[in-house]
């Protein structure tokens, strides 16, 4: 009998209801951060907000996530990984609600990071949650697929909605609502599961001992998805503004980011069985690598003839994030060491990414137009294949540690 079907056996949580709670949680771990992108002009305007602090404030989930994400294991060994979870959807709401009601620039940001401090605890805690489980791959499978969804939301809805309701607190706003419905459930959840599964394993197997950062296979790996991690939360933040200085208006440029975003649903969907079945993914690795500069070069040369090519372009290299996530469980056995990786690649990987919005911003400002920022954007192909090719080895990190 394999590990997943002796967890799913030993779970006292039906499946039903586990794929249910990783969609809800799933789905708000990407709006909050995805949603402002294509307002940002709006909300510049309507706070009073230099573009200093806007580049200050794209930057904001990659450092949330990177310095709140690596507290979070901690944190869930303290009060139990499902507990923590719940209390991290809770602040997700608040801050993402609270947020629109305010004119006053700190109280916005204090409360952009509350809310962006509680995605980080999913972020990081969502993976180790659904490997104490079981059914690691289909689980996987929806996250990923949560995750791309709910950015692809985040970016396609908020500016349609701002427009017409003439409020950019409204289309912010909204995805504090479908962040409140997902609290009563994992509230029961963590009501209903007193024991931590940090500590908890069901398998009953012993944890390996050793530290994840003696891993090359983590190493890599927190190399590739930092690197992913910083062009999606560019993206996010300043994509549309390259497209809306191209000429392009605020509703397409955000449907042109949902574009992007969007085409990794295919490959949350396809990834994780890919890898499962797959003993190589070196082939996969390059192809990202490709397809990340030449999406960038559509955008330096002709960013307005062919808008939707460019995007697409980068929609597929953006595979690479969900293949990353996935790999944290393909390439771990025990839970308590996917928790250490995910502990450790997806903080370290947002922190490396933080800097990448925030640089962007300074280096436009710098020199007026876009054009060193993407030759820069593209030059970054080069790290994210070399550590592509790496993790791609079949590997486990409890054998490595």
């Amino acid at each position: 009998m394999s590990d997943d079907e002796a967890r799913s056996r030993s779970s006292a949580v039906p499946f039903g209801l586990l794929l249910v709670a990783v969609v809800v949680v799933s789905i708000n771990l990407r709006p909050g951060a995805s949603s402002p992108g294509p307002v940002l002009e709006e909300v510049r305007e309507g706070l009073g907000m230099s573009a200093g602090v806007a580049g200050a404030m794209t930057g904001l989930p990659g450092l949330c996530f990177g310095l709140v994400g690596a507290l979070a294991v901690g944190f869930a060994r303290r009060i139990g990984m499902t507990a923590a979870l719940a209390i991290g959807l809770t602040l997700a709401a608040i801050g993402l609600l609270l947020r629109v009601t305010t004119d006053s620039v700190p109280l916005f940001l204090l409360l952009t990071v509350a809310a962006l401090a509680g995605m980080a605890v999913g972020n990081v805690l969502v993976p180790a949650w659904i490997k104490t489980h079981g059914h690691a791959v289909v689980l996987m499978t929806v996250h990923g697929t949560g995750l791309v969804v709910g950015g692809s939301l985040g970016s396609l809805l908020t500016a349609p909605v701002s427009e017409t309701s003439r409020s950019w607190r409204a289309g912010l706003g909204m995805w504090g609502l479908l962040a409140a419905i997902a609290v009563p459930l994992w509230a029961w959840l963590a009501l209903r599961e007193r024991r931590s599964p940090v500590e908890h394993d069901v398998s009953g197997e012993a944890a390996p001992t050793g530290r994840v950062l003696h891993s090359p296979t983590a190493v890599a790996l927190t190399v590739m998805f930092g690197v992913q991690s910083m062009h999606a939360y560019v993206q996010f933040g300043w994509l549309p503004q390259i497209y809306r200085d191209a000429g392009i208006s605020a509703s397409s440029a955000g449907a042109l980011q949902a574009l992007l975003s969007s085409v990794g649903i295919a490959g949350a969907l396809v990834m994780p069985t890919v890898i499962a079945r797959s003993r190589g993914l070196h082939a996969w690795m390059v192809f990202f690598g490709i397809t990340l500069a030449l999406g960038y070069a559509g955008l330096l040369l002709a960013p307005a003839t062919l808008p939707w090519v460019w995007a697409l372009l980068l929609g597929l290299a953006g595979l690479a994030f969900p293949t990353s996530i996935a790999l944290i469980t393909a390439r771990t056995r025990h839970p308590s060491v996917t928790a250490q990786l995910s502990g450790f690649v997806q903080p370290v990987g947002f922190g490396l990414a933080a800097v990448g919005p925030f640089v962007v911003g300074l280096v436009h400002e710098a020199t007026g137009d876009w054009s060193l920022v993407i030759v820069l954007l593209a030059l970054t192909a080069v790290p994210l294949t070399l550590a592509g090719l790496r993790v791609a080895r079949p590997a486990y990190v409890d054998d490595e540690i």
